[in-house]
């Protein structure tokens, strides 16, 4: 028998504490076990945010060209009981979206390459909101954090995956290209991992935190250092946010070119050091291109393509000079006529780009620090349930003089 020395003796006859005694005894082992079921984490105090009370509407759009807001999931019942939520999930009240031009393509066209609109389809991808629910499996993210939503939904488990190339998940899921329904809508279920905190950044700003997203790729891509002599392609809302970017990465001399005079006196009043050049009808793209070569002092190393039309690519790659580089960010149609033999006798690199991968900790940091400033290029704004108006001015821009426009759901 072990020995028991004299004090721990004295601590065993003592009775158990009043605290003790009043724990009731467990009945049987499966009290010890955790239930399937966890409830979603709830407001702990309702004053703090009001809970879903607006029935969840969204952006739809068809094969036949058709665009509509009517009702759409999770309805307002699911978001209070939170019983769609999957682990790992948070439902988000979208507050602000940004209009792209694929959403545009995607209506009127009904397509963009091999993705195709077949079914109804919800609309939208650069958006920014606030949490209002929480899956108990979530522990980054709290009912009220103010949120940029990233539209990408990966596997996690092929190559590009697990070396850091996300962008080209071999079974990406990327909210508002079919079949994936996108996020304009009043409330949307997420993956939590792609909900980034924007602490007291606006709605708008963090909206536009994906079209930035795309510029900082291609930035970074196509290795834009400080004197680059940088051309840009196309003055819309990707263009515009390149030339912030190369601005602030001190690129020097930037022309940006469009064939919108309207746009590249945006561009002038965001950048007044840019030079901007008019693409004329008629002007051949050898022409262009050179005209682009001599605006620059004859030097340019590096063209960002913005627009993803077929004559812009080539009047860049004729821009350039020896051993320059074209890199395109646009998206165009699926088969194109490019100049080979003034690829291949000048030696130019020729790249593309496919959204982004790991650039959204870095565009917050640039919105909030103040080295990036994107309200300029925001023209017009309308409610969710103005959605049809709001893609009807985003389309005829060269009309209504719209860069960016953004559906709000108070």
């Amino acid at each position: 028998m072990s020995r028991i020395s004299p004090a721990v003796r004295s601590l065993l006859r003592q009775p158990c504490s009043s605290q003790w005694r009043k724990t009731p005894a467990i009945a049987s082992p499966q009290a010890w076990i955790k239930p399937a079921y966890q409830p979603v984490r709830q407001l702990a105090t309702p004053a703090a945010m009001p809970p879903a009370s607006k029935e969840n509407i969204g952006v739809y759009c068809n094969p036949a060209h058709d665009l509509w807001v009517k009702e759409s999931g999770p309805s307002v019942e699911e978001v209070k009981s939170g019983s769609l939520l999957k682990e790992g999930e948070v439902t988000i009240a979208i507050k602000s979206t940004g209009i792209c031009g694929s959403d545009v393509h995607f209506w009127r066209h009904g397509r963009i390459g091999p993705m195709i609109v077949e079914h109804d389809h919800i609309l939208g991808h650069e958006s920014a909101g606030e949490i209002i629910a929480v899956h108990p499996s979530v522990k980054n993210l709290s009912i009220g954090d103010r949120v940029a939503v990233e539209p990408s939904q990966i596997c996690n488990k092929c190559e590009p995956c697990l070396t850091g190339r996300y962008n080209g998940c071999l079974e990406m899921r990327f909210m508002s290209t079919p079949p994936v329904d996108g996020l304009l809508r009043r409330y949307v279920n997420h993956s939590a991992i792609w909900c980034h905190k924007i602490g007291d950044m606006s709605y708008e700003d963090g909206a536009m935190l994906e079209p930035l997203s795309v510029s900082l790729a291609g930035m970074q891509r196509a290795h834009i250092a400080l004197g680059d002599p940088v051309l840009i392609c196309g003055a819309g809302p990707i263009g515009l946010m390149t030339l912030l970017c190369c601005a602030a990465a001190g690129a020097e001399p930037i022309v940006i070119t469009d064939i919108d005079q309207n746009r590249l006196d945006v561009a002038k009043e965001i950048c007044p050091r840019v030079r901007t050049y008019k693409v004329e009808p008629g002007v051949s793209m050898e022409e262009a291109g050179a005209a682009m070569s001599k605006l620059a002092g004859g030097a340019l190393t590096t063209a960002l393509e913005c627009s993803g039309v077929e004559s812009s690519i080539a009047a860049a790659i004729y821009s350039v000079k020896f051993g320059g580089k074209v890199f395109v960010i646009g998206v165009g149609k699926p088969d194109m006529q490019i100049p080979f033999m003034r690829l291949s006798t000048q030696e130019i690199d020729l790249q593309f780009q496919y959204r982004y991968a790991n650039t959204w900790p870095r565009a917050i940091r640039l919105v909030q620090s103040g080295v990036l400033d994107m309200k300029r290029l925001v023209t017009h704004r309308f409610d969710l349930e103005d959605a049809v108006s709001a893609f009807e001015t985003s389309a005829a821009s060269a009309k209504t003089g719209a860069i960016k426009v953004l559906i709000q759901s108070p």
